[in-house]
């Protein structure tokens, strides 16, 4: 069963016991987080209590305050200073990893392939460079471990549904897609790692894998150059510029337009991908429920007889009352992910979002710095330059 039929199937998990059968055991969690540097992602902790096929046997924390706080949150007695013991002596199923610096997801990952667990959910973003993602991959390639990656919007049961929109022509020809990150204090290349991740596996749901891209970094308004790379936030690694300007081609032959300024505009208002037609826009808003909304008539006449109205999309169809009870909690909270997860474990397959597909979105990111460290020239994909092309300018 390929990617796309498998997403459209996604309603059945919204029952956990749809995939684990009377005679099946739970399978074991452990939870990795580290308070102070990057925490337990966005609940990549407590997503595991709402599914009752599962049970968390323990916990590392580096830090002793947050581990402590940790163990009564999830109400597990085992608790470890250092991952590496705990997966060694508690042999788990599956491990989640949570904290959001991903300078620590290497090595987070490779230990939890080697102590051989088989799934893994992991924080986006995924890590650092193509070349670390390479290493990775070929681990659970090797082991047979599944990775998912939590970009929760993908699980989201209303993209096959907006799929089937576009196919039959709701929106015309589609033209483009445009994505914009948060453009908070964060915004430029930090918006980019951060949450441009989440609207590049999203579009290319939609569009297919990216073939090319061209970008222009700026700092101030001005290009940027070596003396601008430092450190960056969320243990990034090299990092540099204040705004992104960015084209890819995709598969399709729809291009994915990416922008992120800097405190630009109502903060967070920007935060999303809008699909353009000839016919219509259809706009995500990440996070949020309904996920997705259209807006018929051309994006381009002022002048239409009617007003536009935005409209919104759900499991049910356009302007129809969302089936699914509970649907937007059950995907912000990862229990959609978790379930999907506990399936490719079981079923011995790949996670609806895998290790794969979560190259891809760092492969993405890292195809802008290169462009732009190649002063604007397009680069096609796969990637030459496997190391975060700012360590080379």
């Amino acid at each position: 069963m390929n990617r796309r039929h498998l997403l459209a199937s996604l309603p059945a998990v919204f029952t956990a016991s749809s995939f684990a059968g009377p005679a099946e055991s739970k399978l074991r969690v452990a939870v990795i987080g580290h308070t102070g540097r990057g925490n337990y992602g966005h609940g990549l902790d407590s997503m595991w209590l709402k599914i009752p096929t599962v049970e968390i046997v323990a916990v590392a924390d580096a830090d002793e305050k947050g581990l402590n706080a940790e163990l009564k949150k999830l109400a597990v007695s085992k608790g470890f200073a250092d991952y590496h013991v705990m997966l060694a002596e508690v042999k788990p199923d599956i491990v989640a990893i949570g904290p959001r610096h991903i300078d620590q997801h290497r090595d987070m990952l490779l230990a939890a392939i080697q102590a051989g667990v088989r799934g893994i959910y992991i924080e986006k973003s995924f890590c650092r460079s193509p070349a670390e993602a390479d290493e990775i991959i070929a681990a659970a390639d090797k082991a047979g471990t599944k990775i998912a990656i939590a970009h929760r919007n993908r699980y989201h049961p209303v993209l096959p549904v907006v799929a089937k929109l576009i196919k039959e022509d709701v929106i015309g020809r589609v033209l483009e897609m445009r994505g914009r990150g948060k453009e908070d204090q964060r915004g430029g290349s930090l918006d980019l790692w951060v949450l441009g991740t989440h609207l590049f596996n999203l579009a290319t749901y939609f569009g297919g894998g990216p073939k090319a891209c061209s970008a222009i970094v700026m700092q101030d308004g001005r290009p940027i150059t070596k003396a601008d790379v430092k450190e960056g936030d969320e243990g990034i690694g090299a990092l540099a510029g204040n705004e992104v300007h960015a084209r890819f081609e995709l598969a399709n032959g729809v291009p994915l337009f990416f922008d992120s300024i800097q405190n630009a505009g109502v903060k967070e208002s920007g935060f999303g991908l809008q699909i353009i037609g000839t016919k219509g826009v259809i706009d995500f808003r990440i996070d949020k429920e309904p996920v997705a909304h259209l807006c018929a008539g051309s994006p381009f006449n002022p002048a239409l007889k009617e007003p536009r109205q935005w409209q919104p999309i759900t499991t049910g169809g356009v302007n129809k009352p969302e089936p699914i009870p509970n649907l937007g909690a059950q995907v912000a909270s990862h229990e959609t992910a978790g379930l999907d997860l506990i399936a490719a474990v079981r079923e011995n397959r790949a996670p609806l979002i895998d290790a794969v597909q979560g190259r891809e979105t760092i492969e993405m990111v890292c195809a802008i710095f290169e462009s732009h460290r190649l002063n604007g020239q397009r680069v096609t994909f796969p990637l030459q330059t496997r190391v975060n092309p700012l360590t080379l300018m």
